[in-house]
């Protein structure tokens, strides 16, 4: 699992590349750590080269999001494959998180 977070245009920006199992989660939360207190910046998860999300991924992202939504921020998940938004269908995040 591949991930970078990067600041543009006032943004961050994470872009997440492979699959977010849960043996990577621990990693993955750790690389994600500026994007829970993004500061009042809104917060763009790049998502094209996401190929698999566990629930331990899900949660990364919930807590993601609550974190931005405390602050008045948004989190935008942009370029969501079709397997990925099933999942988030699935459990019902597809109705907490906006997509792009």
């Amino acid at each position: 699992m591949n991930v970078k977070v990067e600041e543009k245009d006032g943004k961050y920006v994470a872009t997440l590349e492979g699959e977010m199992d849960t043996a990577a989660a621990t990693e993955v939360e750790e690389l994600l750590k500026p994007l829970y207190e993004s500061n009042g910046k809104d917060v763009i998860i790049e998502c094209k080269d996401l190929e698999y999300i566990a629930s331990s991924g899900l949660r990364i992202l919930l807590s993601i999001l609550k974190g931005a939504k405390a602050v008045g921020s948004k989190v935008v998940l942009r370029n969501v494959n079709e397997d990925i938004k099933n999942v988030f269908q699935l459990t019902g995040f597809i109705n907490i998180f906006e997509f792009e």
